[in-house]
């Protein structure tokens, strides 16, 4: 049997649901609601789970492959962004063996800058659009901001959807503006970041996470990272159970980001473990999972070295970003 491996694929599979505001508004209310309770209670008791030394090597490894090194300020200049490129090729300029980063992650107008900054490596570059972060802006202008990305030479796009519109259960307003960012990303893979803080409850973002996937994304993201309440255990265990769901249903594979808050090597290990627990071993790859911050990379790295000789680094060791 071949299963479904696109966007279009998943609409075949999911018509009736996407054909009208009344089909979608009862399939996404139509979801089991989520106890949230036990999904916090689930999420702790994964975040006890002990690793072994050589296992934490591994995913110290994962995790620092997994990161999507990110700087997105005002006051962004371009020698910032060589920077951060050159550190996301190399972490470690002392030692060949660590992995580059998944990506870094800038404003479109830092893209060709970033592509520059990762040339011949495998590190990718993606850049926020639609408004970033609020994403109050016409469809136009929000559909222009991803064109300049795409133009530059983005591989990834990060958008925010419109959470005005979602709240007011305005759900093809937003179905409808994924797929119209979706269609300007052309082969670059699109990331549709929820803003997980603002959506008040377990169950918008379970919807979310759906209308997320029925629009096409191909990674659901919490967090835009500019909020008080980013990415937490308990919504990045619903959302992995979301795209697990979601490929049982159509086939399709649709990568999780977490974004904001994850600062410590010890705080990653715990997503790791909620990955492989949650939606399994084809997540464990920086194909499929992403953790958006730029200040956990620094710990990742002391806590390798120590590791590797028994001793903390001192602190000059890693770059301040």
């Amino acid at each position: 049997m071949t299963m479904p491996t696109n966007a279009s694929a998943a609409a075949h599979a999911l018509t009736d649901v996407t054909a009208s505001d009344s089909t979608l508004r009862r399939f996404l209310h139509g979801l089991p609601g989520v106890d949230a309770v036990g999904l916090e209670g689930r999420a702790a008791s994964l975040g006890t789970r002990s690793i072994k030394t050589t296992a934490k090597a591994f995913a110290i490894d994962l995790a620092i492959s997994m990161v999507d090194l990110t700087t997105l300020e005002g006051a962004d200049t371009p020698g910032k962004v060589r920077a951060l490129g050159a550190k996301a090729v190399r972490p470690d300029p002392t030692d060949r063996t660590v992995p580059p980063t998944a990506a870094v992650c800038v404003y479109p107008d830092m893209v060709a800058t970033a592509k520059e900054a990762v040339a011949g490596s495998s590190v990718k570059v993606a850049s926020v659009a639609t408004a970033f972060p609020a994403g109050r802006a016409a469809l136009g202008v929000k559909l222009a901001d991803v064109r300049d990305a795409v133009e530059a030479g983005t591989d990834e796009v990060d958008m925010v959807i419109d959470r005005g519109a979602f709240l007011a259960g305005n759900y093809m307003k937003v179905y409808d503006e994924i797929v119209a960012v979706k269609e300007a990303c052309g082969a670059a893979r699109l990331k549709v970041i929820f803003e997980t803080g603002e959506l008040s409850t377990y169950d918008n973002i379970r919807r979310a996470s759906w209308l997320g996937m029925l629009g096409g994304a191909d990674f659901i993201k919490t967090s835009t990272g500019k909020v008080a309440v980013n990415a937490t255990p308990a919504n990045t265990l619903l959302m992995l159970e979301a795209v697990r769901d979601f490929r049982a249903q159509t086939g399709i594979q649709v990568g999780v980001k977490p974004a904001g808050g994850i600062r410590t090597t010890k705080d990653a290990i715990k997503f790791l473990v909620l990955v492989n627990e949650t939606a399994g071993e084809d997540w464990l790859d920086n194909h499929w999972f992403r953790f958006g911050a730029s200040s956990l990379l620094n710990d990742l790295l002391m806590q390798r070295q120590k590791l590797a000789t028994g001793r903390y680094s001192g602190p000059d060791y890693v770059t301040v970003d």
